[in-house]
């Protein structure tokens, strides 16, 4: 039970950042606050992990790298044209997408999947609709969601015979390498206002290198298909922390947009669970 309480808690952290990270880049540039995010995240992982990766972790861990970053990315900006709630309903999909990719892997695709992909862009066309069209952010965050989605294929695909930490480790230091570059190059970086840094330190800390080691805890007793059942609540956290935290309002159409990607997310899980299918789910933490 204490693991399934733990996960479901790195599930509400992540969906309350959502929330935490909107607020954040409206006062900070998304590059810098991205990069110190994740030397933070950085500097934990190095603490419990005491040892230098290896040459293949380090390979692995700088492509798988790469795809994190680009999820994380996209995520961050997207979120400053999107609401919290939306943003985190849509980079729920990457459940749904995971096993669009694993197709190319020859993995076959079940019916459910379909099922729940078709679904989801429903949802997310009423959701997204306003008056004005689509927001940009929107499409944003579900590239975000499909990024994610490729980096937990291509984990999954290398990374079983790997340590699960140093490779996290490589993971962070790649997404804080490119990030600091690129602030760097494009000239954003500066003191951080004092009302930022506990953006900074929790997403850093809390919602990077302890929720992916309480993950990876949690995964070497509890079965896949439970994991990634619990795994698929965060959206519904981001909606609640949405509404009570941010004032997020939600018309009949978006409404029934956002339980359209709750069921597709949510009951994709629980069908796999039932059949005894469902994929692990292997990430580090959003947003």
């Amino acid at each position: 039970m204490i693991y399934v309480l733990l996960l479901l808690g790195v599930t509400a952290v992540w969906g309350w950042t959502f929330v935490l990270v909107k607020d954040a880049i409206s006062q900070y540039p998304t590059l810098p606050f991205l990069a110190l995010r994740f030397a933070i995240a950085f500097l934990v992982m190095a603490a419990l992990v005491r040892r230098v990766p290896d040459r293949r972790v380090l390979g692995v861990g700088a492509v798988v790298g790469l795809a994190l970053s680009a999820g994380y990315l996209l995520q961050t900006v997207g979120l400053q044209s999107t609401s919290p709630g939306n943003a985190g309903l849509i980079t729920g999909l990457f459940v749904v997408f995971t096993p669009v990719f694993e197709r190319a892997f020859g993995r076959r695709l079940p019916a459910r999947t379909v099922v729940a992909v078709v679904l989801a862009l429903v949802g997310i066309a009423l959701l997204a609709g306003r008056p004005g069209g689509v927001a940009f952010g929107d499409v944003l965050v579900l590239g975000c969601a499909v990024a994610f989605s490729l980096h937990i294929v291509l984990l999954g695909r290398w990374a079983p015979t790997l340590p699960a930490a140093p490779l996290a480790l490589v993971q962070m230091v790649v997404a804080a390498g490119l990030f600091g570059a690129a602030g760097g190059a494009a000239g954003q970086f500066s003191a951080p206002p004092v009302a930022v840094w506990p953006a900074i330190a929790i997403t850093g800390v809390f919602a990077s290198a302890l929720a992916f080691f309480i993950q990876t805890w949690a995964q070497s007793h509890l079965a896949p298909s439970r994991v990634a059942l619990i795994l698929a609540s965060e959206p519904a956290w981001a909606l609640m922390f949405a509404v009570l935290l941010a004032g997020q309002r939600l018309g009949a159409a978006q409404a029934f947009g956002a339980a359209l990607v709750l069921v597709a997310v949510i009951g994709h899980e629980a069908a796999g669970a039932i059949s005894g299918r469902a994929p692990a789910v292997d990430r580090i933490g959003q947003p």
